[in-house]
Protein backbone atom coordinates (compact mmCIF):
# COMPACT_ATOMS: atom_id res chain seq x y z
CA UNK A 1 0.00 0.00 0.00
CA UNK A 2 1.42 3.36 -0.74
CA UNK A 3 1.91 6.16 1.35
CA UNK A 4 0.06 9.20 1.66
CA UNK A 5 0.80 11.99 -0.52
CA UNK A 6 1.37 15.33 0.74
CA UNK A 7 -1.68 17.58 0.67
CA UNK A 8 -1.80 19.77 -2.28
CA UNK A 9 -1.51 23.07 0.12
CA UNK A 10 -1.61 25.60 -3.21
CA UNK A 11 -4.99 23.96 -3.48
CA UNK A 12 -5.50 24.20 0.20
CA UNK A 13 -4.65 27.86 0.66
CA UNK A 14 -6.40 28.83 -2.92
CA UNK A 15 -9.75 27.15 -1.44
CA UNK A 16 -9.19 29.25 2.26
CA UNK A 17 -8.95 32.65 0.18
CA UNK A 18 -11.78 32.09 -1.91
CA UNK A 19 -13.81 31.05 0.96
CA UNK A 20 -13.15 33.92 3.38
CA UNK A 21 -15.43 36.67 1.96
CA UNK A 22 -18.36 35.10 2.89
CA UNK A 23 -16.65 34.31 6.36
CA UNK A 24 -15.99 37.41 7.03
CA UNK A 25 -19.53 39.01 5.94
CA UNK A 26 -21.49 39.58 9.14
CA UNK A 27 -18.37 42.42 10.11
CA UNK A 28 -17.84 43.60 6.50
CA UNK A 29 -22.06 44.22 6.58
CA UNK A 30 -22.00 45.89 9.73
CA UNK A 31 -19.04 47.70 9.27
CA UNK A 32 -20.49 49.13 5.53
CA UNK A 33 -23.62 50.13 7.81
CA UNK A 34 -21.88 51.99 10.19
CA UNK A 35 -19.25 52.96 8.10
CA UNK A 36 -20.71 54.36 4.93
CA UNK A 37 -24.20 56.31 4.54
CA UNK A 38 -25.87 53.42 3.83
CA UNK A 39 -28.65 51.70 5.94
CA UNK A 40 -28.17 48.32 7.25
CA UNK A 41 -31.26 46.96 4.18
CA UNK A 42 -28.59 48.77 1.91
CA UNK A 43 -25.53 47.44 3.48
CA UNK A 44 -27.15 43.96 3.48
CA UNK A 45 -27.31 44.53 -0.72
CA UNK A 46 -23.56 45.41 -1.10
CA UNK A 47 -22.52 42.24 0.68
CA UNK A 48 -25.19 40.53 -1.48
CA UNK A 49 -23.76 42.00 -4.35
CA UNK A 50 -19.92 41.09 -3.37
CA UNK A 51 -21.28 37.02 -3.69
CA UNK A 52 -23.18 37.89 -6.61
CA UNK A 53 -20.13 38.53 -8.29
CA UNK A 54 -18.63 35.32 -6.56
CA UNK A 55 -21.32 32.93 -7.56
CA UNK A 56 -21.11 34.50 -11.38
CA UNK A 57 -16.91 33.97 -11.53
CA UNK A 58 -18.42 30.20 -10.67
CA UNK A 59 -20.55 29.60 -13.29
CA UNK A 60 -18.91 31.12 -16.38
CA UNK A 61 -15.59 29.26 -15.27
CA UNK A 62 -17.33 25.69 -14.49
CA UNK A 63 -16.40 24.14 -17.37
CA UNK A 64 -13.27 26.41 -18.36
CA UNK A 65 -10.47 25.89 -15.44
CA UNK A 66 -8.43 23.08 -17.25
CA UNK A 67 -8.55 24.69 -20.70
CA UNK A 68 -7.30 27.66 -19.37
CA UNK A 69 -4.96 27.03 -16.72
CA UNK A 70 -5.27 26.49 -13.10
CA UNK A 71 -1.76 28.67 -12.52
CA UNK A 72 -3.37 31.58 -15.14
CA UNK A 73 -6.69 31.75 -13.32
CA UNK A 74 -5.51 31.45 -10.21
CA UNK A 75 -3.37 34.44 -10.61
CA UNK A 76 -6.23 36.08 -12.23
CA UNK A 77 -8.46 36.04 -9.84
CA UNK A 78 -6.24 37.05 -6.84
CA UNK A 79 -5.69 39.91 -8.99
CA UNK A 80 -8.94 41.22 -8.75
CA UNK A 81 -9.51 40.17 -5.13
CA UNK A 82 -6.60 42.34 -4.26
CA UNK A 83 -7.48 45.26 -6.80
CA UNK A 84 -11.18 45.07 -5.94
CA UNK A 85 -11.46 44.73 -1.96
CA UNK A 86 -8.07 46.81 -1.56
CA UNK A 87 -9.77 49.47 -3.61
CA UNK A 88 -12.82 49.25 -1.89
CA UNK A 89 -10.96 49.24 1.40
CA UNK A 90 -9.29 52.37 0.42
CA UNK A 91 -11.96 55.04 -0.71
CA UNK A 92 -15.56 56.16 1.55
CA UNK A 93 -17.37 56.95 -2.05
CA UNK A 94 -20.07 54.67 -2.23
CA UNK A 95 -20.56 54.02 -5.66
CA UNK A 96 -16.91 52.86 -5.98
CA UNK A 97 -17.17 50.75 -2.71
CA UNK A 98 -20.03 49.15 -4.38
CA UNK A 99 -17.97 48.71 -7.61
CA UNK A 100 -14.96 47.57 -5.15
CA UNK A 101 -16.64 45.17 -3.65
CA UNK A 102 -17.89 42.91 -6.77
CA UNK A 103 -14.80 42.97 -8.80
CA UNK A 104 -13.58 41.43 -5.83
CA UNK A 105 -16.10 39.12 -5.86
CA UNK A 106 -15.07 37.84 -9.27
CA UNK A 107 -11.76 37.09 -8.15
CA UNK A 108 -12.68 35.46 -5.10
CA UNK A 109 -14.94 33.23 -6.86
CA UNK A 110 -12.46 32.29 -9.95
CA UNK A 111 -10.03 31.37 -7.41
CA UNK A 112 -12.88 29.38 -5.73
CA UNK A 113 -13.26 27.49 -8.85
CA UNK A 114 -9.74 26.55 -9.77
CA UNK A 115 -9.29 25.24 -5.91
CA UNK A 116 -12.76 23.24 -6.60
CA UNK A 117 -12.15 21.88 -9.90
CA UNK A 118 -8.85 20.82 -8.36
CA UNK A 119 -9.57 19.37 -5.39
CA UNK A 120 -12.20 17.30 -7.00
CA UNK A 121 -9.64 15.42 -8.94
CA UNK A 122 -7.12 14.28 -5.54
CA UNK A 123 -7.28 10.89 -4.74
CA UNK A 124 -9.43 12.05 -1.07
CA UNK A 125 -11.34 15.17 -1.95
CA UNK A 126 -12.99 15.08 1.39
CA UNK A 127 -9.68 15.49 3.26
CA UNK A 128 -8.36 18.06 0.78
CA UNK A 129 -11.72 20.30 1.58
CA UNK A 130 -11.45 19.65 5.09
CA UNK A 131 -7.67 21.32 5.10
CA UNK A 132 -8.71 24.31 3.15
CA UNK A 133 -11.88 25.04 5.97
CA UNK A 134 -9.85 24.82 8.59
CA UNK A 135 -7.67 26.77 7.33
CA UNK A 136 -10.36 29.47 6.47
CA UNK A 137 -12.35 29.02 9.78
CA UNK A 138 -8.58 29.79 11.49
CA UNK A 139 -7.80 32.70 10.01
CA UNK A 140 -11.26 34.28 9.97
CA UNK A 141 -11.71 33.69 13.71
CA UNK A 142 -8.14 35.75 14.01
CA UNK A 143 -9.53 38.53 12.05
CA UNK A 144 -12.60 38.27 13.79
CA UNK A 145 -10.34 38.68 17.12
CA UNK A 146 -8.14 41.60 15.76
CA UNK A 147 -10.18 44.07 13.04
CA UNK A 148 -12.17 45.28 16.69
CA UNK A 149 -8.98 46.35 17.93
CA UNK A 150 -7.66 48.13 14.90
CA UNK A 151 -10.39 50.99 14.46
CA UNK A 152 -13.82 51.65 12.94
CA UNK A 153 -14.28 52.03 9.49
CA UNK A 154 -15.73 49.63 6.68
CA UNK A 155 -11.91 49.19 5.03
CA UNK A 156 -10.27 47.16 7.60
CA UNK A 157 -12.52 43.50 6.28
CA UNK A 158 -11.99 44.63 3.16
CA UNK A 159 -8.31 45.36 3.51
CA UNK A 160 -7.85 41.74 4.94
CA UNK A 161 -9.33 40.23 2.18
CA UNK A 162 -6.78 42.03 -0.35
CA UNK A 163 -4.00 41.28 1.88
CA UNK A 164 -4.45 37.65 1.82
CA UNK A 165 -5.02 37.50 -1.98
CA UNK A 166 -1.54 38.50 -2.09
CA UNK A 167 -0.36 36.22 0.39
CA UNK A 168 -1.03 33.91 -1.66
CA UNK A 169 0.03 34.44 -4.50
CA UNK A 170 3.66 32.98 -4.68
CA UNK A 171 2.20 29.29 -3.83
CA UNK A 172 0.57 29.51 -7.39
CA UNK A 173 3.76 28.85 -8.84
CA UNK A 174 3.09 24.81 -7.77
CA UNK A 175 -0.14 24.79 -10.06
CA UNK A 176 -0.10 23.66 -13.59
CA UNK A 177 0.44 26.40 -16.27
CA UNK A 178 -0.81 24.35 -19.42
CA UNK A 179 -4.35 24.85 -20.54
CA UNK A 180 -4.80 21.21 -20.26
CA UNK A 181 -7.12 18.49 -18.02
CA UNK A 182 -5.01 17.80 -15.01
CA UNK A 183 -6.20 14.42 -15.44
CA UNK A 184 -7.81 12.86 -18.84
CA UNK A 185 -11.44 13.39 -19.56
CA UNK A 186 -13.17 9.26 -18.68
CA UNK A 187 -14.64 8.77 -21.56
CA UNK A 188 -17.46 11.43 -22.53
CA UNK A 189 -17.62 15.47 -22.29
CA UNK A 190 -21.19 15.81 -20.57
CA UNK A 191 -21.76 15.88 -17.14
CA UNK A 192 -22.21 12.27 -15.65
CA UNK A 193 -24.94 11.95 -12.84
CA UNK A 194 -27.04 14.89 -14.72
CA UNK A 195 -30.09 14.56 -12.47
CA UNK A 196 -28.28 13.77 -9.12
CA UNK A 197 -26.09 17.01 -9.97
CA UNK A 198 -28.87 19.08 -11.02
CA UNK A 199 -30.52 18.43 -7.77
CA UNK A 200 -27.91 18.80 -5.50
CA UNK A 201 -27.45 22.20 -7.35
CA UNK A 202 -30.70 22.92 -7.55
CA UNK A 203 -30.42 22.57 -3.62
CA UNK A 204 -27.77 24.56 -2.59
CA UNK A 205 -29.08 27.92 -3.11
CA UNK A 206 -31.81 27.16 -0.52
CA UNK A 207 -29.81 26.03 1.77
CA UNK A 208 -26.93 28.52 1.81
CA UNK A 209 -29.88 31.60 1.44
CA UNK A 210 -31.65 29.92 4.58
CA UNK A 211 -27.74 30.50 7.01
CA UNK A 212 -26.16 33.38 5.18
CA UNK A 213 -29.37 35.22 6.10
CA UNK A 214 -28.64 34.80 9.76
CA UNK A 215 -24.77 35.16 9.63
CA UNK A 216 -25.57 37.78 7.54
CA UNK A 217 -26.94 40.19 10.55
CA UNK A 218 -25.69 37.94 13.42
CA UNK A 219 -23.73 41.18 14.20
CA UNK A 220 -26.72 43.60 14.38
CA UNK A 221 -28.57 40.32 16.70
CA UNK A 222 -25.37 40.85 18.88
CA UNK A 223 -25.43 44.28 19.26
CA UNK A 224 -29.01 45.33 18.86
CA UNK A 225 -30.97 42.37 20.45
CA UNK A 226 -28.23 40.82 22.55
CA UNK A 227 -27.28 44.20 23.96
CA UNK A 228 -23.18 43.37 23.64
CA UNK A 229 -20.37 45.40 22.47
CA UNK A 230 -18.71 44.90 19.44
CA UNK A 231 -15.84 43.03 21.00
CA UNK A 232 -17.88 40.65 22.62
CA UNK A 233 -19.14 40.01 19.30
CA UNK A 234 -15.75 39.20 18.02
CA UNK A 235 -14.59 37.08 20.11
CA UNK A 236 -18.57 35.06 20.05
CA UNK A 237 -17.58 35.17 16.34
CA UNK A 238 -13.66 33.95 17.07
CA UNK A 239 -15.02 31.15 19.68
CA UNK A 240 -17.46 29.55 16.97
CA UNK A 241 -15.12 29.57 14.26
CA UNK A 242 -12.71 27.62 16.64
CA UNK A 243 -15.18 25.13 17.38
CA UNK A 244 -15.80 24.87 13.42
CA UNK A 245 -11.74 23.70 13.70
CA UNK A 246 -13.16 21.43 15.81
CA UNK A 247 -15.90 20.09 13.61
CA UNK A 248 -13.86 20.02 10.42
CA UNK A 249 -11.12 17.81 12.32
CA UNK A 250 -14.17 15.39 13.75
CA UNK A 251 -15.62 15.10 9.66
CA UNK A 252 -12.06 14.38 8.69
CA UNK A 253 -11.49 11.88 11.42
CA UNK A 254 -15.19 10.24 10.55
CA UNK A 255 -15.01 11.19 7.12
CA UNK A 256 -15.50 7.28 5.50
CA UNK A 257 -17.32 5.99 8.85
CA UNK A 258 -20.70 7.95 8.77
CA UNK A 259 -20.96 7.80 5.19
CA UNK A 260 -23.09 11.34 3.21
CA UNK A 261 -26.42 10.75 3.80
CA UNK A 262 -26.24 10.93 7.78
CA UNK A 263 -24.35 13.94 8.25
CA UNK A 264 -25.82 15.70 5.62
CA UNK A 265 -29.19 15.28 6.13
CA UNK A 266 -29.20 14.97 10.28
CA UNK A 267 -26.01 17.74 10.22
CA UNK A 268 -29.25 20.38 8.47
CA UNK A 269 -31.67 19.55 10.61
CA UNK A 270 -29.13 20.15 14.04
CA UNK A 271 -28.25 23.21 11.46
CA UNK A 272 -31.81 24.61 11.62
CA UNK A 273 -32.24 24.40 15.58
CA UNK A 274 -29.24 26.68 15.98
CA UNK A 275 -30.53 29.25 13.40
CA UNK A 276 -33.90 30.11 15.39
CA UNK A 277 -31.71 29.81 18.76
CA UNK A 278 -29.37 32.55 17.68
CA UNK A 279 -32.15 34.58 16.31
CA UNK A 280 -34.04 34.41 19.18
CA UNK A 281 -31.17 35.27 21.49
CA UNK A 282 -31.77 38.34 23.46
CA UNK A 283 -28.22 37.70 26.16
CA UNK A 284 -24.69 36.99 25.88
CA UNK A 285 -25.73 32.76 26.93
CA UNK A 286 -28.23 32.12 24.14
CA UNK A 287 -26.08 34.36 21.46
CA UNK A 288 -23.00 32.29 22.09
CA UNK A 289 -25.30 28.75 22.35
CA UNK A 290 -26.14 29.67 19.07
CA UNK A 291 -23.60 31.04 16.74
CA UNK A 292 -21.24 28.12 18.51
CA UNK A 293 -23.59 25.02 17.92
CA UNK A 294 -24.20 26.29 14.24
CA UNK A 295 -20.30 27.26 13.46
CA UNK A 296 -19.69 23.61 14.76
CA UNK A 297 -22.18 22.24 12.26
CA UNK A 298 -21.92 24.38 9.20
CA UNK A 299 -18.24 23.21 8.07
CA UNK A 300 -18.79 20.17 8.94
CA UNK A 301 -22.25 19.62 6.57
CA UNK A 302 -20.12 21.66 3.63
CA UNK A 303 -17.28 19.63 3.79
CA UNK A 304 -19.91 16.32 3.25
CA UNK A 305 -21.32 18.09 0.36
CA UNK A 306 -18.41 19.35 -1.38
CA UNK A 307 -17.26 15.99 -1.24
CA UNK A 308 -20.46 14.57 -2.79
CA UNK A 309 -19.97 16.85 -5.82
CA UNK A 310 -16.59 15.77 -6.15
CA UNK A 311 -18.19 12.33 -6.21
CA UNK A 312 -20.01 13.08 -9.23
CA UNK A 313 -17.28 13.82 -11.51
CA UNK A 314 -13.60 13.67 -11.39
CA UNK A 315 -13.06 16.89 -13.60
CA UNK A 316 -14.60 18.61 -10.92
CA UNK A 317 -17.12 20.41 -13.13
CA UNK A 318 -20.13 19.82 -10.69
CA UNK A 319 -18.13 20.80 -7.83
CA UNK A 320 -17.80 24.44 -9.15
CA UNK A 321 -21.14 24.56 -9.88
CA UNK A 322 -22.54 23.41 -6.88
CA UNK A 323 -19.97 25.72 -5.29
CA UNK A 324 -21.28 28.77 -7.18
CA UNK A 325 -25.16 27.34 -6.69
CA UNK A 326 -24.25 27.60 -3.26
CA UNK A 327 -22.64 31.30 -3.69
CA UNK A 328 -26.25 32.34 -4.90
CA UNK A 329 -27.86 31.86 -1.77
CA UNK A 330 -24.75 33.21 -0.19
CA UNK A 331 -24.82 36.25 -2.44
CA UNK A 332 -28.95 36.84 -1.63
CA UNK A 333 -28.24 35.66 1.93
CA UNK A 334 -27.67 39.17 3.64
CA UNK A 335 -30.24 41.17 1.27
CA UNK A 336 -32.72 38.27 2.44
CA UNK A 337 -32.17 38.25 6.32
CA UNK A 338 -32.24 42.29 6.39
CA UNK A 339 -35.57 42.42 4.66
CA UNK A 340 -36.67 39.48 6.87
CA UNK A 341 -35.66 40.74 10.10
CA UNK A 342 -37.26 44.63 9.05
CA UNK A 343 -40.36 43.13 8.11
CA UNK A 344 -40.68 40.60 10.98
CA UNK A 345 -38.08 40.59 13.52
CA UNK A 346 -35.11 38.41 14.35
CA UNK A 347 -37.24 35.79 16.50
CA UNK A 348 -39.39 35.50 13.42
CA UNK A 349 -36.62 35.51 10.73
CA UNK A 350 -35.00 32.37 12.49
CA UNK A 351 -38.68 30.53 12.07
CA UNK A 352 -38.58 30.57 9.08
CA UNK A 353 -35.37 30.44 7.84
CA UNK A 354 -35.23 27.07 10.46
CA UNK A 355 -38.36 25.57 8.78
CA UNK A 356 -37.05 26.09 4.88
CA UNK A 357 -33.69 24.30 6.36
CA UNK A 358 -35.47 21.32 7.28
CA UNK A 359 -37.44 21.17 3.78
CA UNK A 360 -34.22 21.11 1.62
CA UNK A 361 -32.48 18.55 4.19
CA UNK A 362 -34.95 16.40 2.08
CA UNK A 363 -33.85 15.94 -1.43
CA UNK A 364 -30.22 16.70 -0.57
CA UNK A 365 -29.93 13.63 1.76
CA UNK A 366 -31.72 11.72 -0.87
CA UNK A 367 -29.09 13.02 -3.60
CA UNK A 368 -26.39 11.40 -0.99
CA UNK A 369 -28.51 8.28 -0.74
CA UNK A 370 -28.81 7.86 -4.61
CA UNK A 371 -25.13 8.19 -5.61
CA UNK A 372 -23.53 5.67 -2.80
CA UNK A 373 -24.80 7.16 0.85
CA UNK A 374 -22.13 5.58 2.64
CA UNK A 375 -18.47 6.04 1.90
CA UNK A 376 -17.16 2.30 2.60
CA UNK A 377 -13.45 1.68 3.36
CA UNK A 378 -12.24 -0.19 0.13
CA UNK A 379 -11.98 -3.67 1.75
CA UNK A 380 -15.39 -3.43 2.87
CA UNK A 381 -16.54 -3.31 -0.45
CA UNK A 382 -17.60 -6.43 -2.34
CA UNK A 383 -16.32 -5.79 -5.83
CA UNK A 384 -13.93 -8.37 -5.81
CA UNK A 385 -16.73 -10.73 -6.53
CA UNK A 386 -18.35 -9.34 -9.20
CA UNK A 387 -16.74 -9.72 -12.87
CA UNK A 388 -15.72 -6.90 -14.37
CA UNK A 389 -17.83 -5.71 -17.57
CA UNK A 390 -20.80 -7.13 -15.55
CA UNK A 391 -23.53 -4.52 -13.91
CA UNK A 392 -22.69 -2.14 -11.19
CA UNK A 393 -22.75 -3.45 -7.85
CA UNK A 394 -24.89 -2.07 -5.35
CA UNK A 395 -22.43 -0.85 -2.91
CA UNK A 396 -18.57 0.01 -4.40
CA UNK A 397 -15.36 1.67 -3.09
CA UNK A 398 -15.45 5.04 -1.89
CA UNK A 399 -14.43 6.88 -5.25
CA UNK A 400 -10.66 8.64 -3.44
CA UNK A 401 -9.21 5.25 -3.93
CA UNK A 402 -11.28 3.14 -6.52
CA UNK A 403 -8.59 0.71 -7.27
CA UNK A 404 -7.04 -0.16 -3.72
CA UNK A 405 -7.31 -3.57 -2.98
CA UNK A 406 -8.86 -5.01 -5.81
CA UNK A 407 -7.44 -8.25 -7.74
CA UNK A 408 -7.61 -6.86 -11.56
CA UNK A 409 -4.46 -6.51 -13.45
CA UNK A 410 -3.28 -2.99 -12.82
CA UNK A 411 -4.31 -0.36 -16.12
CA UNK A 412 -2.63 3.21 -15.93
CA UNK A 413 -5.03 6.33 -15.04
CA UNK A 414 -4.33 7.53 -18.37
CA UNK A 415 -5.91 4.51 -19.95
CA UNK A 416 -9.23 5.53 -20.37
CA UNK A 417 -10.43 2.07 -20.26
CA UNK A 418 -14.30 2.33 -20.07
CA UNK A 419 -15.24 -1.73 -18.80
CA UNK A 420 -13.23 -0.93 -15.63
CA UNK A 421 -14.59 2.23 -15.09
CA UNK A 422 -17.78 0.97 -15.29
CA UNK A 423 -17.23 -1.73 -12.54
CA UNK A 424 -16.30 1.08 -10.12
CA UNK A 425 -18.87 3.83 -10.12
CA UNK A 426 -20.67 5.05 -7.49
CA UNK A 427 -23.86 5.22 -9.28
CA UNK A 428 -25.61 5.68 -12.95
CA UNK A 429 -24.37 8.25 -15.36
CA UNK A 430 -28.08 8.89 -15.16
CA UNK A 431 -28.70 8.86 -11.64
Amino acid sequence: MSAPRTPPWSLVALFATGYLAPYLLPTTVGRLDSGLPLSATQAGAVGSALLLGSATAGFLLASRVDRTGPRLLARAGLALAALGYGGAALTGAVPAVVAGAVVGGLGSGTVTAVAASGIAGQRDPHRVTTLGLLGVSALAGALYLTIPHLGPGHGLPLAALALTALAVWPLTGRLSGRGAPARPAVGYDRLPHPRSGLLLAASMPCWSLAQNALWGVSGRIGLEQAHLTEVTVGAVFAVALGAGLLGVVGAGALGPRLGRALPIGAGTAAIAGCVALGAAATDLPAFAAGEIAWNLLYPVVLSYVIALAASLDPRGRWTVLVGSASSLGTAAGPLAGSALAAGAGFPAMGRVLGAGLLLIAVPMTAVALRTGGRLLPVAQAPVAEVPVGEAPVTEVPAPEAPFAGIPVVEVPLETPAVPARRAYETASPNS
